[in-house]
């Protein structure tokens, strides 16, 4: 980065003089040194977009380290970041928790429950008194007309309970 950096300054250097004094080398003519600027410039373009594209890299990267190992880094790897890359870090982690305390009474954890479900939750409602009902799981749901009832089931239990009792589906999501 050091090394990117000194070369923009070198080439912005030598387009300023070149901008300042067009008359500096007579040896070259004015479509030459105009020639030269569009280079630099083109070399200046270049070089910053690959260094931003470098920047932003290493900021997803950092964002998905914090999402690995929660707001404290190994030493490790925290020895291989810069300054500034730590500072973002640590205003990253602080973000994200001040968002995740501003939501609900409690805050959300959004750390837990990382990995899909794999059953689902599901609410419906009942259309007809069924009274007791068993699930394929083993679970007892009392099924009484326009109740609302609320459980959790494997795709395939679920699709073979709802046929055998009379349940509209109301919601179906993720638990």
């Amino acid at each position: 980065m050091r090394q990117c950096i000194d070369t923009l300054n070198r080439l912005y250097d030598q387009n300023a003089r070149s901008l300042m004094d067009p008359t500096g080398d007579p040896t070259i003519s004015p479509e030459q040194i105009t020639t030269q600027r569009e280079q630099r410039t083109a070399a200046i373009i270049y070089i910053w977009r690959c260094t931003t594209a470098y920047i932003h890299e290493r900021a997803c990267r950092i964002r998905s380290l914090r999402w690995r190992f929660g707001g404290i880094l190994p030493i490790s790897i925290r020895n291989n970041l810069s300054e500034a890359e730590i500072e973002f870090f640590n205003s990253y982690s602080s973000a994200l928790a001040d968002f995740q305390s501003s939501l609900g009474e409690s805050g959300v954890n959004l750390m837990a429950n990382t990995e899909p479900p794999k059953h689902l939750f599901v609410q419906v409602r009942v259309k007809e008194d069924y009274g007791e009902f068993e699930t394929n799981d083993g679970n007892v749901v009392i099924l009484n007309k326009n109740s609302l009832v609320s459980f959790q089931s494997s795709f395939q239990n679920l699709a073979f309970s709802l046929k055998r009792c009379d349940l509209h589906l109301l919601s179906e999501g993720k638990y």
